[in-house]
C-alpha cells in the first residue's frame, strides 16, 4: 500500500529584516492506508505547517510527500480538510453545504442528495438539513464540516483541531464519532491536537514534535484508539498506562516549553 510518504521535508520561511524561521527540518515518516495519526508539541513547532504541506497549501522548501505515489503538489479531493472553525457556508442550508463538494464535482441531483443524506444519517443530523447554519451549536457545526468532507470521499483526512473550540463534553462525544468514522470508512486520518488526553485517545500513532526547527522528537504506538471504538473513553483514560504515557508526554513538552522561555529570557 502506498498511503502518505513524507521524507526529508523541510520548511524555511523567509522573514522581512530578520532572520529565517526554520519551521521543519527534515521531517519523514509513512503513514499506510486506514492508519490514525495525531500530532502534537508545543506552539511552534511546525504541526500546522506541516498539516498545510499535506493539504498541497504549501510547498515545502525542502523534501517532498506524496499520496499513494502522487506528489502532494497542491490541494486535491483526494486529500480532504477539517479545520478548527467548521468554516461553513453561512448563506446555505446544512444540507447544501454537505453537497456542495459533490455539486462542484458535477455528481447527479439524486446522487448528491444520497449521499448528503447519508453523511447527515452518520454524524447525527439527519433532521437539521434544512436549518441554517448559525442556528446550530458549535458542536454540530463541527458534525456538518465532518459530514461535509465526508461527501467528497477523500482518502486522506486531514483536521487542524477541529475539536479545540468545543466544550469538554461536547469534545468528548466528538471524539467518540472521529472513532466510530474511523473505523467504520477505514479513512486515513492526520489529526494536529494541544490535547495531550485527545492525541492518546484518537491516535493508533502519535508524533510529539519538537520546535525551532520543528522535527518528531518521538513517535508513540498505542492501543487506546483500538479500544475506544467499542470501549467507554473515560474508563480508558482512568487506566494507569493511559495515564503513564500521558504523564511521559507532559513531562517531554513542559521541558520542550521551558526551553523556549529560556531563549526568549536570553533574547530579552
Amino acid at each position: 500500500m502506498a498511503g502518505l510518504k513524507v521524507n526529508n521535508v523541510s520548511m524555511l520561511y523567509q522573514v522581512p529584516k530578520g532572520d529565517p524561521v526554520e519551521a521543519l527540518k527534515e521531517v519523514s515518516f509513512t503513514l499506510e492506508e486506514g492508519e490514525f495519526l495525531t500530532v502534537l508539541g508545543p506552539s511552534g513547532c511546525g504541526k500546522t505547517t506541516l498539516l498545510d504541506i499535506l493539504a498541497g497549501f504549501l510547498e515545502a522548501t525542502g523534501g517532498d510527500a506524496s499520496f499513494n505515489g502522487k506528489p502532494i503538489n497542491g490541494p486535491s479531493p483526494q486529500r480532504g480538510m477539517v479545520f478548527q472553525q467548521a468554516a461553513l457556508f453561512e448563506w446555505m442550508s446544512v444540507e447544501k453545504n454537505v453537497g456542495f463538494g459533490p455539486r462542484m464535482a458535477g455528481v447527479p441531483k439524486k446522487e448528491i442528495q444520497e449521499k448528503t443524506q447519508h453523511w447527515l444519517d452518520v454524524v447525527g443530523l439527519s433532521d437539521f438539513g434544512s436549518k441554517a447554519v448559525y442556528e446550530l451549536s458549535g458542536g454540530m457545526q463541527q458534525r456538518v464540516a465532518l459530514a461535509r468532507c465526508l461527501a467528497n470521499d477523500p482518502e486522506l483526512i486531514l483536521m487542524d483541531e477541529p475539536l479545540g473550540a468545543l466544550d469538554a463534553l461536547t469534545r468528548e462525544k466528538m471524539q467518540g464519532l472521529l472513532l466510530k468514522l474511523w473505523k467504520e470508512t477505514g479513512k486515513t486520518i492526520v489529526l494536529i491536537t494541544h490535547s495531550v488526553e485527545e492525541a492518546l485517545m484518537l491516535g493508533e500513532r502519535l508524533f510529539v514534535m519538537a520546535p525551532r526547527p520543528g522535527r518528531i522528537e518521538k513517535e508513540y504506538r498505542l492501543p487506546f484508539a483500538a479500544q475506544g471504538v467499542t470501549g467507554n473513553s473515560r474508563e480508558i483514560k482512568a487506566q494507569s498506562d493511559f495515564i503513564a504515557v500521558r504523564e511521559e508526554i507532559l513531562s517531554i513538552i513542559w521541558g520542550m516549553e521551558e526551553e523556549i522561555m529560556g531563549r526568549k529570557g536570553e533574547v530579552l
